[in-house]
């Protein structure tokens, strides 16, 4: 028996269930798990997508290790979306009704573009058969007692990406999620996202500067407003967010009603909060999460090399033990001594700390610092000629950080709702925000 009727449905599930979301934590392979999202809520992530789940795999009796892998969740983890890949509606409906009892919705990913992907025959390689794509959403919508949403690349053809929103639309999803970006930018040809392309899928072709001026000038309702989207659906944006400025020119931008961030969030799990915590902050609280929620070590292993990036090339000894080490104790205690050098140093850098820039005009952080893996316009990481700009003294902060650590080492903060003292650890915009200038 169909339930489409009874649930909540677009901007209604968007503001009632979802707290009319503006922070959202991207659904990540082995990487949006449940002790993540603990970390990134209390640091301002208001819905959070799991890791992408393989429909076919949840649902297989034999193979029940990969359920308990992949999905765990808990009382205070909401608002929370399910994604699933697929591409037989029959499965994916017996998948999602698994979970449909304790999440929010069921997410249908149609943006993964990893040669995983295409083998299995799921993500941005099913956006060509349309028929197929509606099926997918369309058995959700009429069976589900939650809505369905879905994620999606653009094409390069902008008129396409449009037809293709509204097909999903129609079909019943209830929240688009929109990458501004192609299949073919991924690895080294990541590239930029296009945010004009979300901006027409929003907004009926219509440039930013037009609906900005048409909404303020006018001063038109949002009933009058909702005449010249698109779609009539919550719109998300994904891309280019790599700092907390960010997040409010994207909105501004592409007139979405949310913004994504998937890697932003890796590397700096407080991007949300407009906090730039050190990195051994974040893992300390990462870890002690992971003591009381079961979590995979390859997936514990990967976030800490995602926190520590920016340190890890001055400690090559301990990155190198971090790549072998296989329990949580060997993980716990490699966690505890990069911290000990790395507050040594902060320490010892005192009021000579230099924030710096590179020859492309991005500040860098330093690298006990959370902060970006800031790529150039082909996708590839950037390494940095480095100038000093100018010096900002981060020895009160620090300070600050190392007379509290005693307190936050006899601390096991699990708690799903506390948000980290940040008075004792915040690095405020005015002394350490990086102006993004990625965005075309």
């Amino acid at each position: 028996m169909s339930s489409s009727c009874q649930k909540l449905q677009g901007y209604e599930f968007y503001q009632k269930v979802l707290g009319g979301a503006k922070l959202v934590l991207a659904p990540m392979v082995d990487q949006s798990e449940y002790a993540w999202r603990i970390l990134s809520r209390r640091y301002g992530a208001q819905v959070c997508y799991t890791p992408m789940i393989h429909a076919k795999m949840f649902c297989d009796e034999g193979n029940k290790q990969y359920r308990t892998d992949v999905w765990s969740t808990g009382k205070y983890d909401r608002p929370l979306i399910v994604q699933f890949c697929a591409n037989d509606p029959e499965v994916l409906l017996k998948a999602a009704l698994k979970v449909q009892d304790q999440c929010d919705a069921v997410d249908l990913n149609l943006g993964c573009p990893q040669h995983i992907a295409r083998r299995g025959h799921y993500g941005s390689f099913l956006q060509d058969e349309w028929n197929l794509i509606y099926k997918l959403i369309n058995t959700l919508h009429e069976n589900l007692s939650i809505p369905v949403t879905a994620k999606i690349r653009i094409f390069p053809e902008v008129e396409k990406t449009i037809k293709y929103a509204k097909m999903i639309e129609s079909a019943g999803a209830q929240l688009l999620t929109v990458h501004g970006r192609v299949r073919e930018q991924k690895g080294h040809k990541t590239g930029l996202a296009d945010w004009t392309q979300i901006r027409k899928v929003k907004y009926i072709g219509l440039e930013s500067i037009a609906v900005l001026f048409i909404y303020y000038s006018l001063h038109l309702t949002d009933m009058q407003m909702k005449l010249i989207q698109a779609l009539k659906i919550p719109v998300i944006s994904n891309g280019n967010i790599l700092y907390f400025e960010d997040i409010q020119r994207c909105l501004d931008v592409t007139g979405a009603d949310g913004v994504m961030s998937a890697e932003g969030n890796l590397y700096n799990p407080a991007i949300f909060a407009n906090m730039y915590p050190p990195v051994w902050q974040m893992a300390k609280e990462y870890l002690e999460i992971c003591r009381t929620v079961p979590t995979k070590i390859a997936y514990i292993r990967g976030h800490l090399f995602k926190i520590y990036q920016p340190a890890l090339p001055f400690h090559i000894d301990l990155r190198e033990q971090l790549a072998k080490v296989n329990t949580f104790e060997e993980i716990f205690a490699l966690s505890e001594e990069l911290r000990e050098r790395l507050m040594k140093t902060a320490a010892e850098s005192g009021k000579d700390t230099e924030i710096r820039k590179d020859e492309n005009g991005f500040k860098i952080f330093p690298h006990w610092i959370c902060q970006p893996n800031i790529r150039t316009e082909n996708g590839s990481s950037k390494k940095e000629k480095k100038e000093v700009i100018e010096s900002n003294n981060l020895s009160d902060t620090l300070q600050r950080e190392q007379d509290n650590n005693a307190n936050n080492d006899s601390k096991n903060d699990n708690s799903n709702n506390s948000l980290y003292d940040e008075e004792s650890t915040q690095f405020t915009v005015s002394s350490l925000f990086v102006e993004s200038s990625l965005i075309s």
